[in-house]
């Protein structure tokens, strides 16, 4: 058999086939293997073989292909009608099939011998639907060496899934969704490399980034110049009016037809407000999607070696916000057996932790913050319960910050050179 490093390169075309009648001889594994392809084109297709696979079977019995059982005829290839292309994958007859279809002027694909063939199929990678690389496809031939062929396909397909690939459509219409969409993306905190493979490659694919400031500046810098970035960081005493208008941004440029990446610090469900803006989308009629990230309630401790769990300590931690002080903490201030976590709770810190002491937790109960994590500006204060909102004050500690309450403050698994060591 000759390899096709033996003959000529070919001449690559991507073909349509939907509505156009295609002919495959045989019904085995390799026809079974390559008939979801020709479907999914939408070709109209006649099967020929004496046995027929499980699936082929249950393909023509659901109407998705005719499926005549009995050995191949000549006139197959042009009955009902001339066939655009016939496939064939019987290790018998597919010398004499495509005898036939050359001499009726018919592309002809032989799984039996790609170099006696007038078309053969490349390994192909396709962008999966609904991600970054949506609409893109790839096809590799590698001189009559499939495997070869295969490793690279799967390579390139990687590439695209982790748009390590330049997957961004550039032009309306090109490959991705029909009308716009929004992911809400969770970026992680503090790190860049914190986001998801997921994430990353939404990111790289975005035609418009609606960011948050924390968490995000990393990945904003990386966007080509033609990604329109919108700031919607917020400040104190704006909540409600930036929020209003993130939910109408968001509507608008998915409307527009654009790729809308809502970048997030954190994860977007975890005291994030991702739950309004999802609504809000779905009350538009506006696709979206949540691509969860690492909240900081969990990673920004872990940075400073404080684990928010840990055997014979703590099995449990709950996570609250503390930006209406101790009001909003409610019954949590009589969780006196799990772990406390606290973001945004800076500014009510005194009032906190009086109300936790007024409330039953032991005033020596060790405590941390945890400023900037996975930052080069990550500090940590650590106190006993009842000390550390002065500690803090006086320290100067800030937001963004992870405050941390319980027996696991005090495990001892990281160094923490920056702490002032009055626990």
């Amino acid at each position: 058999m000759a390899g096709l490093s033996d003959v000529p390169d070919p001449y690559a075309l991507a073909v349509r086939l939907d509505g156009r009648r295609v002919l495959v001889v045989g019904a085995g594994t390799v026809a079974t293997r390559r008939l979801p392809d020709l479907l999914a084109a939408g070709a109209r297709v006649d099967v020929v073989a004496p046995e027929a696979s499980t699936e082929v079977a249950g393909w023509a019995a659901a109407g998705r292909l005719r499926l005549q059982r009995r050995a191949f005829r000549p006139e197959d290839v042009l009955e009902p009608e001339p066939a655009w292309l016939v496939l064939t994958a019987t290790g018998a007859v597919d010398a004499e099939v495509a005898a036939v279809a050359e001499q009726h002027r018919v592309w002809c694909s032989r799984a039996d011998d790609a170099a006696a063939s007038a078309v053969h199929r490349p390994a192909v990678a396709r962008g999966a639907a609904d991600g970054p690389a949506e609409g893109i496809s790839v096809a590799v031939t590698a001189g009559g060496d499939p495997r070869r062929a295969v490793a690279v396909r799967d390579a390139v397909l990687a590439g695209l899934e982790s748009a390590t690939l330049p997957v961004r459509a550039h032009r309306p219409g090109g490959g991705g969704p029909a009308c716009g969409k929004v992911w809400l993306v969770g970026a992680g905190p503090g790190d860049a490399g914190l986001i998801s493979v997921r994430g990353r490659a939404l990111l790289a694919a975005a035609d418009v980034v609606v960011a948050d400031r924390l968490g995000t500046a990393e990945h904003l810098a990386d966007l080509p110049p033609e990604v329109e970035v919108v700031d919607v960081g917020k400040s104190p005493g704006r909540h409600g009016t930036i929020q209003d208008r993130i939910h109408e941004l968001l509507v608008e440029h998915a409307r527009a037809g654009r790729r809308v990446v809502r970048l997030k610090g954190g994860d977007p469900f975890v005291l994030g407000r991702g739950g309004e803006e999802v609504e809000h989308c779905v009350a538009a009629g506006v696709e979206v999607e949540v691509v969860p990230g690492i909240t900081s309630a969990t990673a920004v401790p872990a940075a400073a070696g404080i684990p928010v769990t840990h055997r014979g300590v703590s099995t449990s931690f709950v996570v609250a916000s503390g930006h209406d002080g101790a009001a909003g903490l409610g019954p949590l201030l009589h969780a006196h057996g799990s772990t406390l976590v606290l973001l945004m709770a800076v500014a009510h810190l005194a009032e906190i932790t009086a109300a936790l002491v007024a409330a039953g937790r032991d005033p020596a109960t060790p405590a941390a913050v945890v400023e900037r994590g996975w930052t080069p500006q990550q500090r940590t204060t650590s106190a006993p319960l009842g000390e550390l909102a002065r500690v803090a004050a006086a320290r100067g500690v800030t937001n963004p910050a992870v405050v941390v309450v319980g027996d696991v403050a005090a495990v001892p698994l990281a160094a923490r050179a920056d702490d002032p060591g009055d626990r």
